[in-house]
């Protein structure tokens, strides 16, 4: 797995730093809970669909709608609607306390072919690089999704904060 220096202008791949310092990144004790979504949109630009969906008003974006989506972590419940909705897919659910050596990553998916529950891919970076194996737990498409699915793998924890989806399975 390559390091991801340099950040958003240098690389267009966001670092952790800056990920970590946006209003939408959930605290490390929050991530230790259970489930919870994890925002990692840290550009100013004109979109508000997180805020719009979220029935439980955990994610706030405001006036102007270019400020950055706050995250309010004690109000998710992670039904994963505002993964769906978010049309720059920079939103995924974490879950940490899946097992004591996996996690779960959460992520929009718009390729075909679809995977099936039971599937083994490969896991990939905010780069597109593979850095493990996953196995492919739910696979959710309820129609409100907009033909984005949500799909779920468990990956070891320490790349919880790494996987953020999986190779098409046309190109594995």
């Amino acid at each position: 797995m390559k390091a991801q220096t340099g950040g958003l202008r240098a690389t267009g791949i966001p670092s952790i730093e800056e990920l970590e310092a946006s209003p939408g990144y959930p605290s490390a004790e929050l991530l230790c809970r259970g489930p919870i979504a994890v925002i990692e949109c840290i550009q100013d630009i004109p979109c508000n669909p997180c805020e719009a969906v979220c029935p439980n008003g955990a994610v706030y974006v405001g006036n102007p709608i270019t400020n950055l989506p706050v995250f309010y972590g004690d109000k998710c419940d992670a039904c994963g609607l505002c993964i769906a909705a978010c049309p720059g897919q920079a939103i995924f659910r974490v879950d940490m306390t899946y097992s004591e050596a996996k996690a779960t990553v959460s992520f929009p998916y718009e390729y075909l072919p679809m995977p099936k529950k039971g599937d083994l891919v490969q896991a990939v970076d905010r780069a597109g690089d593979v850095v493990c194996g996953a196995e492919v737990l739910r696979i959710q498409r309820p129609k409100g999704f907009d033909h984005t699915a949500v799909i779920t793998v468990s990956v070891p924890r320490e790349l919880a904060m790494v996987v953020r989806s999986m190779r098409r399975l046309d190109r594995q």
